[in-house]
């Protein structure tokens, strides 16, 4: 080998780099081991702690040293499914952009062409483009994107603007490059929210040009805060309001009109036409306030006063929201009040009114119902972009509370706002996203020098978060969590053990395997296997690559595939020994590109461009497998061929023993003569057999188990006090959602793995609240001393509750099916072009893709068979596409091998019929195939056994796909091969090799 000096140096040097890197990993593990002890089980504490420490020196290299902070920031990162926390991709909505670019145009093509583009959302088609093909297919050239009324208006006028005389095309370059700077000013706003809010190491990038915003917070636990921080708007707003005895009559007459929709008539009674004070009067002997003759007053818990309406249940809100939007309800408000807007306040809790005593009744949950004094444009008295400093305070009473400055107009407004509320004796409402916070009163005068306060129920964390969001600015359109994931601290522990046990004992079987079957050349392929797994970790740390619990099982992986080069080497190594080559002359042979190379660059090539695929078109934990993966090939390679050499040419140059064997191996499959080409009838029809019932199963039988992430939908991994009946918790969950509910056992029968697809198409921090408080209500009787909070958000040491939870909204679900479908297809052409490109015959590319389609649709058969009766879950999702992608990548390894050793023979000068080159190459090659495939099955087995509930599907997979792939490449890839090279082409190699 050449240059060996220089090849110690880089990985002497490469080694020293990767200890460096690893070496702020552990000193950051040390310091929150010791965080953690000092804390107990107590977070906040942990994070004070960590947090006073920050610039602190922890680690001394001699010639410098760093904080903790320092350390930090460099450490090995992990992600969500291990360090627990909260992932989330937001929506930014383009529908809300454009609207305001228009200027909320009223134009009725625009506005069909804006609801067109929503209702026929393709999956990898943006929200854009489907309305420029909308406007185009509904305006049919009668109406231009530079009209006035749409975005030719005055905002949008001036250079680099849009005017009279653009063409739609010149139009939609500029409307692209404002939805790409709102898209930016939305990411730079979440970035500086995100920022003050505390967690360590946040992770936020823009999603290419979808306009969609990814957000890591590891560590997070506060579901519901972390949600409302990044999907709140932030459009601060304040609003005259109506008081109670200005809009009563309309609530009475609402009531009335109601009672001929929502009442039966056998329970209809006379309900005297007086005030809203008689018809809440607390008559229990009158029929006319009999409980259901008044749908809006029977969910009123108790009647408001001045701005306040009345107080309501969270749970009635959808319902009153309906009633106030019919026109036959909004016919009857008094012509000053034609534009009123009705919205709640945030929750707050109130003595239960039914209770005998009042002093000693339970608190209850209740939201106020305000009228505000809208107008046409549906603009409020004054906006909250006057404002230009907010901050976390405490009003006169101690209660947490927002303080804000505004700007010189903004106090001008508001001078003159609160001037007529003391004048009118009304209210201003506050009002952030369409909530109402406070509606305070006006009682000593006009307010002048722009200076106010947010009053309300808050605590000291909310009262943060608003003045953070305040600060940062509002966002330009709505941000809609369209898919979320989060693990509890506990879970992302038991991942850790769960991947550090399989990796530990995989890499170990490993190790046994290769010095039980090649001796002393299986120490040298250890140590090699050793330093690239050094390599592997070190290049993660060195880059800030993000470790995952799918990374880890790619980890597991690589020590499978890691030693397949050395395998090829060393059978090649045994061949050129028993044709009689002297040890050096058989290490040079099987080293060189005739030997060994050839195969494997072919072999490692076809997997590198699967992983890439996979990296490409997945995302999250899917592209940290792809990404370690990837990195497990390079690495690999670099050991195997290299390291490994330096110890071999060691032995040669010392005692020169090696033989690549073990007394017991070294006869293993020599001199093996089957002749796989005969039964190909039988494996053709066999195969036929498998395909045939997998597609009847998948298209007209069973079908597959279609995870959230193909749907859309919700799952919660819920641990409860003990075990309990799966049937009987899903029948409970159906009934309080109104829609089927699946609960499976998830390992042990106290874990449940819910899933639903409850208003999956309606996005908002609302509606995942509203999810999450009705999960917790139909499964409280099993958490009797369980709060809601401890039941829904994460904590170190949570061992009951929702563990870990996701969503996929319909939209993303869409795009994540269609990117799956072209990933497994785009693997498998580019695969069939490259092996055309490398062999220069297409019969090799098509016995290799018959082979992989094979394999593709076996593995899909079995889970179609096999879902409904398997004691853990075997979903189509995203690891599931992983899986079939890293099994795409091994068939073709195993076949590029077999079809190398057959290019090699056909170029040589084997004797015999075509068929009995092919054998002879499957024959000769046998060995390496089964070694490297048993490799695999160990540690996949090892994985399956050890490697966590959570990624046992996707490991079956692989671990199905590996051992049909081994039998697609012996008995399909060949025969097809075989069969479709022409008889022409046969006899002129056959006559050649005959003659010679």
């Amino acid at each position: 080998m050449q240059n060996k000096g220089l090849i110690k140096f880089f990985a002497i040097l490469f080694a020293l780099v990767s200890i460096y890197q690893l070496s702020f990993t552990f000193v950051a593990n040390g310091v929150k081991s010791e965080a953690k002890a000092f804390a107990g089980d107590n977070p906040d504490k942990e994070l004070k702690y960590l947090d006073s420490i920050g610039k602190e020196k922890v680690l001394n290299l001699g010639f410098t040293d760093f904080t903790y902070n320092e350390v930090k920031n460099k450490q090995l990162n992990k992600g969500l499914d291990l360090e627990g926390g909260i992932n989330v991709i937001l929506q930014i909505s383009i529908k809300d952009v454009l609207k305001g670019l228009a200027n909320n145009s009223k134009n009725p093509v625009f506005n069909k062409s804006l609801a067109d583009a929503s209702a026929n959302l393709e999956g990898n088609k943006t929200y854009l483009n489907k309305f420029f093909e909308a406007f185009e297919a509904n305006s049919k050239g009668s109406v231009k994107l530079a009209s006035p009324d749409i975005f030719a208006n005055r905002s949008l006028q001036g250079e680099g603007g849009v005017d009279f005389q653009m063409s739609d095309a010149q139009v939609q370059k500029v409307i692209k490059r404002k939805v790409d700077e709102s898209v930016e000013s939305a990411f730079k706003v979440l970035r500086e929210r995100i920022d003050k809010f505390g967690v360590t190491q946040p992770n936020i990038q823009k999603l290419g040009e979808t306009g969609r915003i990814l957000v890591e917070l590891p560590g997070a636990k506060d579901v519901d805060r972390i949600k409302k921080l990044l999907g709140g708007k932030a459009q601060l707003e304040f609003w005259e309001t109506f008081k109670i005895e200005e809009i009563g009559n309309f609530l009475v007459s609402a009531n009335e009109a109601l009672k001929k929709t929502e009442v039966k008539k056998t329970e209809t009674k006379t309900v005297a036409k007086d005030s809203l004070n008689a018809l809440l009067t607390d008559a229990k002997d009158s029929s006319d306030v009999k409980k259901g003759n008044n749908p809006l007053f029977d969910k009123m818990i108790v009647q408001g006063g001045g701005p306040v309406l009345g107080y309501f249940a969270p749970k009635d809100t959808a319902a009153i929201n309906d009633y106030f939007k019919r026109p036959e309800i909004r016919v009857l408000l008094a012509a000053d009040q034609h534009y009123a807007k009705f919205v709640w306040s945030k929750p707050t809790t109130i003595k239960d009114p039914k209770a005998k005593d009042i002093k000693s009744a339970a608190d209850i949950e209740a939201v106020e119902l305000y009228a505000l004094k809208g107008n046409r444009d549906n603009n409020p008295a004054m906006s909250g972009g006057v404002v230009t400093d907010a901050k976390d305070t405490f009003d006169q009473m101690g209660k947490p509370a927002v303080s804000m400055q505004m700007n010189s107009q903004g106090a001008k407004v508001w001078e003159e706002l609160t001037g007529r509320a003391f004048a009118q004796k009304s209210y201003i409402a506050i009002v952030l996203d369409d909530i109402v916070y406070s509606a305070p009163g006006v009682t000593s005068g006009p307010i002048a020098g722009g200076r106010s306060e947010i009053t309300g129920s808050f605590d000291v964390a909310e009262t943060k978060d608003l003045a953070n969001v305040l600060n940062a600015g509002k966002l330009p359109a709505s941000a809609d969590i369209i898919q979320s994931t989060v693990v509890g601290p506990s879970l992302g522990q038991a991942a850790i053990d769960a991947g550090t046990i399989s990796s530990v004992l995989g890499f170990l079987l490993v190790c046994v395997w290769m010095v039980f079957y090649y001796g002393k050349a299986g120490w040298y392929a250890n140590l090699a296997l050793l330093l690239n797994l050094l390599f592997l970790f070190g290049i993660m740390a060195s880059f800030g690559f993000v470790l995952t619990l799918p990374g880890i099982a790619g980890i597991v992986l690589t020590l499978g595939t890691a030693v397949d080069a050395n395998i090829i080497i060393y059978e090649r190594a045994k061949e050129e020994l028993r044709e009689g080559k002297s040890l050096s002359e058989a290490v040079q042979a099987s080293y060189g590109w005739h030997g060994a190379m050839r195969s494997i660059i072919d072999a490692n090539v076809t997997h590198v461009l699967t992983g890439a695929i996979l990296f490409i078109f997945g995302t999250g934990p899917i592209k940290g497998f792809a990404l370690t993966l990837l990195i497990g090939i390079v690495t690999s390679l670099f050991t195997s061929i290299f390291i490994a050499r330096i110890f071999i040419d060691r032995n040669i140059a010392g005692k020169g023993d090696l033989t690549f064997s073990t007394n017991i191996t070294k006869n293993w499959f020599t001199n093996f003569h089957f002749d796989f080409i005969k039964i190909k009838k039988f494996t053709y029809i066999f195969s036929s057999i498998v395909v045939v019932v997998s597609l009847v199963s998948i298209f007209f039988v069973n079908g597959l188990d279609e995870g959230v992430d193909f749907v859309g939908g919700r799952t919660f991994q819920v641990k409860f006090e003990k075990p309990v009946d799966a049937t009987a918790v899903s029948d409970e969950l159906s009934a309080a959602f109104g829609t089927p509910v699946e609960a499976k056992i998830l390992g042990d029968d106290d874990q449940l793995k819910i899933t639903t697809k409850y208003k999956i198409k309606e996005d908002g921090v609302a509606i995942d609240e509203e999810v999450n408080q009705k999960l917790y209500a139909s499964l409280q009787k099993y958490f009797p001393n369980t709060t809601y909070d401890k039941f829904i958000n994460s904590f170190d040491g949570k061992k009951v509750g929702v563990l870990q939870a996701s969503k996929v909204g319909a939209s993303i679900s869409e795009d994540i099916k269609t990117n799956s479908y072209w990933a497994v297809l785009g693997a498998m052409a580019v695969i069939f072009l490259y092996l055309m490109v490398s062999f220069r015959k297409w019969q090799y590319s098509l016995g290799a893709i018959a082979a992989v389609a094979h394999d593709v649709i076996f593995v899909l058969g079995v889970y179609s068979l096999c879902y409904k009766f398997m004691p853990f879950h075997m979903e189509m999702d995203q690891h599931f596409i992983a899986a079939i992608l890293t099994v795409i990548g091994y068939s073709m390894n195993d076949t590029v091998i077999v079809f190398d050793r057959v290019r090699e023979f056909i170029i040589g000068n084997r004797k015999g019929s075509f068929e009995d080159i092919v054998n002879a190459s499957i024959n000769t090659t046998l060995s390496r195939t089964l070694n490297t495939s048993l490799m695999m099955i160990i540690v996949l087995l090892t994985m399956f056994i050890f490697g966590g509930e959570s990624i046992r599907g996707f490991i079956f997979a692989m671990l199905i796909g590996i051992i049909v792939g081994t039998y697609s490449s012996l008995f399909i890839a060949t025969p097809v091969l075989v069969d479709t090279i022409s008889s022409d082409e046969k006899h002129t190699i056959e006559d050649k090799h005959n003659k010679a």
